[in-house]
């Protein structure tokens, strides 16, 4: 018995847009995770799509690239894309993360609170404690146990990677920098929460220590407008984002039959960042998979009839890659396959972009 696929139509001349970080992981070396990687439908794309290559950034880097934007005031705009954001997010704002340090072949290691258990009362006690000895600095907030914030009394110009490009890596070099305006309170906050009594309580039990914040995003947004006129994702980068240019970023559709017409959606699909922050190939595989079906196998069927125009554009470890399909693509029937395998294989031959 054959199961009958029901979606509903988009609009005529769509062109979506995915954004999916970490789209291709596995080093080429890793024969046990390409051996296992099955995602027939990204391999029929991959091989009729233009593809470019630039340097390697962070996934929220190339997400204000794919709304011309520069990559100003993300502490702002991911405030301003919580459940609990505030009235009024005017000023200056930092990320603030909570994070684990910690020492592994003689080099430091962050963990950021993915790795470890944080509730939300040990999440509220810890900003208690900054906020009683910085007021000076600025006001502490979390918004949830995983993600915090300090809105600032002055702008500090101050630079620093997304935690997603740092999380689970050495940090040597970047915390190695005692030029920067806030490396000197940092080293305070360091031993103001080691002395908290919420740490004492988590090292007692065997957890790890909060023992460091992670401070990035600085700056303040531009006001541009988006070149979508939908934008979806569950981040809430992507939700400020969204709201500081006027309109509503809608939570992620479960797939490509789900998503809602429009004619120029982008469409963030980031389930597979994790399983690479946190070093995760069974998991990464069955992320992959299931973005196979749900997305990559069914534009296959539609490329060339609702959706006109296709652009993938993929953060990863080999680059920022981008592939483009036309509707012409599904008729080019002696363009075969390109895998995950393969691929991975070729951008490893062919060295980092410049």
């Amino acid at each position: 018995m054959v199961d009958l696929v029901v979606f509903r139509p988009l609009p005529n001349a769509v062109h979506l847009t995915l954004l999916v970080p970490e789209l291709i992981w596995p080093e080429p070396g890793d024969d046990q995770t390409l051996a296992h990687c099955r995602a027939p439908g990204l391999a029929w794309l991959a091989a009729r799509a233009q593809a470019t290559r630039q340097p390697r950034q962070p996934w929220e880097e190339a997400l204000f690239a794919c709304c011309a934007r520069p990559p100003l005031g993300l502490a702002t705009l991911r405030r301003l894309g919580e459940a609990d954001r505030p009235d009024d997010v005017a000023g200056d704002w930092l990320c603030a993360d909570p994070v684990h340090l910690r020492f592994h072949h003689e080099r430091i290691v962050l963990a950021d609170a993915g790795a470890f258990a944080i509730d939300a009362a040990q999440a509220a006690a810890l900003v208690d404690g900054l906020n009683a000895q910085f007021s000076d600095l600025g006001h502490f907030e979390a918004a949830t146990p995983r993600r915090w914030y300090v809105r600032l009394n002055a702008a500090v110009d101050h630079v620093a990677a997304p935690l997603s490009q740092v999380a689970g890596r050495r940090v040597d070099s970047e915390l190695a920098d005692k030029t920067g305006p806030l490396h000197r309170w940092l080293n305070e906050a360091q031993m103001v929460l080691h002395a908290l009594p919420t740490n004492a309580a988590r090292q007692a039990s065997g957890e790890p220590a909060v023992n460091s914040l992670w401070l990035w995003g600085a700056g303040r947004p531009v006001d541009m407008p988006l070149p979508f006129d939908a934008v979806f994702g569950n981040d809430p980068l992507v939700a400020g984002l969204a709201r500081h240019a006027g309109r509503e970023a809608r939570s992620c559709p479960a797939g490509l039959a789900d998503l809602p017409a429009s004619s120029s959606p982008l469409v963030v699909l980031d389930t597979l960042l994790p399983k690479v922050v946190y070093e995760d190939p069974e998991g990464w595989l069955q992320a992959l998979a299931a973005l196979d079906a749900d997305w990559f196998t069914p534009l296959r069927g539609r490329l060339g009839r609702d959706i006109k125009k296709l652009d993938i554009v993929a953060p990863t470890v080999y680059g920022l890659l981008r592939w483009t399909l036309g509707a012409g693509a599904r008729w080019q029937f002696w363009r075969g396959q390109r895998d995950v395998a393969t691929l991975a294989g070729e951008l490893a031959r062919e060295g980092s972009p410049a």
